[in-house]
């Protein structure tokens, strides 16, 4: 789904009410029939992500910065998965790196524990690319906050639950 018209059409069509935005719910059930099986808070989370305009739904150039980077995501999960059909948590690891995310040991296997449905270390790619969705609204909340760019920051507890709150999933 490269091209930008056949995007359009695959968007015109999710948008049946021809609103102009799609909701959470049409775009589960668009990617579920693209074997992307995401639960409601997931999609929610991809529409944060990318709802510049914050009204809480996703117009065409906003669905186009979203098709972006799950097709980046998609592309390092492809490089790696080696026709097993999932990752391994090493392998996880590595994509996580190739699309810039660095996390140390703690905070790497927290993140896969919780998006590892199956518990069996054998990361899918929807679980996949949830785990990158959380990790990049992390990073983008964590920049907001990081205005020395230094890598750290320091939080009060209003803050912290604000922080927490958005990278829910």
């Amino acid at each position: 789904m490269e091209n930008a018209v056949v995007l359009r059409e695959w968007f015109d069509r999710v948008d049946a009410a021809g609103t102009g935005n799609v909701t959470a719910p049409q775009l589960q059930s668009a990617l579920a029939v693209g074997n992307l099986d995401f639960p409601l808070s997931v999609v929610q989370q991809m529409i944060r992500m990318y709802d510049f305009d914050r009204n809480g739904t996703m117009s065409f150039q906003e669905f186009l910065a979203l098709n972006k980077f799950l097709h980046k995501v998609q592309g390092v999960f492809s490089t790696l998965e080696r026709g097993r059909g999932f990752l391994s948590l090493e392998d996880v690891y590595e994509a996580l790196i190739k699309l810039g995310f660095s996390l140390d040991s703690p905070a790497f296997y927290t993140v896969c524990e919780s998006f590892d449905r199956s518990k069996k270390g054998m990361v899918r790619l929807d679980e996949f690319i949830s785990i990158c969705i959380f990790v990049q609204s992390a990073r983008n909340l964590f920049s907001s906050f990081d205005t020395t760019k230094q890598g750290k920051v320091t939080f009060d507890f209003n803050q912290f639950v604000y922080c927490t709150a958005n990278c829910r999933i």
